[in-house]
């Protein structure tokens, strides 16, 4: 094991990784598209390929965001788990809380403009993860298999549609405390159960060396092995039965079955190392500064996506009924957008505008 002062160097090397920028900036545009096309009710308005190749997104490009976070949980107590400061810990999880009440404070309002919110969500993720901030290796993979393995046996007790009109998306009881209790932990968009197991991967992902190029081969594999597993499993599977059985082996993120949450993270986890690897391999490439500043004010263009990108979309009466092609033109414009602001935003700033909001109030 390392000694206190290598791991202080490591957690300054950690700060410094702008892979994990990159992978999310890739995260939230993945986000921003799938958002689009849905919101437009275009997922099956195209081609086949295209409808096929897009629907690769789908809870993908959110699983990616989630564990990202986790992994930022992990750098940020990286210090005081490592030299066992239980002061330095009891900080870092009130930090953790008041970030944690803050965005799910932000996402409730955000609410009624964006219903497929995840910002409450995570706040829920965030203050559970800071109480496990100490537990093991094990302890944190066995935690997300055990959410998986609890959202099925939940799905078999309790009505999963309950709450929901899904020919409009719209989820009629949100604001009664019973349903935004099971909305927020069973059935909603990005349900704790089992979701909160990818942060729980994301912070066991944050702990590890990523520096040394043979652990991130390890992940990698580890990763591409999730994927390829599940998605075949699930090919067999979905064939050989029908009906509701059926839906148990599915990937697709609603209902979130177990081979959804490992093949999300299996994806999740190739997309982050590829971006670890390249930006390892070619760190003063230019291509890396607008993304990895686009990465860094995910927070505030997750809003802006729906606030102003949306917003123009609906004022010009383009918002709804649209065709998949223009629902990828429209989230292809709002990025590349954000990237030129996001890069131009920080050489000026330090942080993003809702990212300055959240470290006043939390870092206080």
């Amino acid at each position: 094991m390392n000694n206190p002062l290598q791991q202080d160097k490591l957690q300054d090397k950690k700060s410094r990784i702008i892979g994990y920028d990159v992978a999310r900036s890739l995260a939230i545009i993945g986000m921003v598209m799938v958002n689009y096309k849905v919101v437009m009710a275009a997922s099956e308005k195209g081609s086949e390929w295209l409808v096929w190749l897009v629907g690769l997104l789908d809870g993908r490009a959110a699983a990616t965001f989630v564990i990202l976070a986790g992994v930022g949980i992990s750098m940020l107590s990286h210090k005081g788990r490592a030299n066992q400061d239980k002061e330095q810990i009891r900080k870092n999880q009130k930090m953790l809380f008041k970030r944690a009440v803050f965005l799910f404070v932000v996402g409730l309002l955000y609410t009624p403009l964006w219903p497929a919110d995840i910002l409450h969500f995570y706040g829920v993720y965030i203050a559970i993860a800071a109480l496990l901030l100490t537990i093991s290796d094990r302890q944190l993979w066995l935690g997300a298999t055990g959410l998986s393995l609890a959202f099925l046996i939940l799905a078999f007790i309790f009505d999963y549609e309950k709450g929901w009109d899904f020919s409009t998306l719209t989820y009629l009881d949100f604001w009664t405390f019973s349903g935004m209790f099971r909305h927020i932990f069973f059935n909603g968009f990005h349900p704790v159960i089992p979701w909160l197991a990818f942060i729980l991967i994301g912070m066991w992902l944050g702990r590890q060396e990523v520096d040394n190029i043979q652990i991130r081969k390890r992940i990698f594999w580890m990763g591409f092995s999730m994927v390829a597993l599940a998605e075949t499993l699930s090919f067999i599977l979905v064939r050989k039965f029908s009906g509701e059985i059926a839906s148990i082996f599915t990937t697709t993120p609603m209902p979130p079955m177990p081979l959804y949450i490992l093949a999300g993270a299996g994806t999740s986890i190739i997309i982050i190392m590829l971006c670890l690897e390249i930006t390892f391999r070619y760190p003063n490439s230019r291509i890396f500064p607008p993304l990895v500043a686009t990465g860094q004010l995910a927070l505030t263009l997750y809003v802006a996506h729906v606030v102003i990108g949306m917003g123009f979309l609906e004022i010009i009466g383009r918002l709804e009924n649209q065709t998949l092609s223009f629902a990828i033109i429209s989230a292809a414009i709002f990025s590349t957008l954000a990237i030129i602001f996001s890069y131009y935003w920080k050489k000026r700033f330090q942080h993003g505008p809702l990212e300055w909001v959240i470290r006043k109030i939390t870092t206080g």
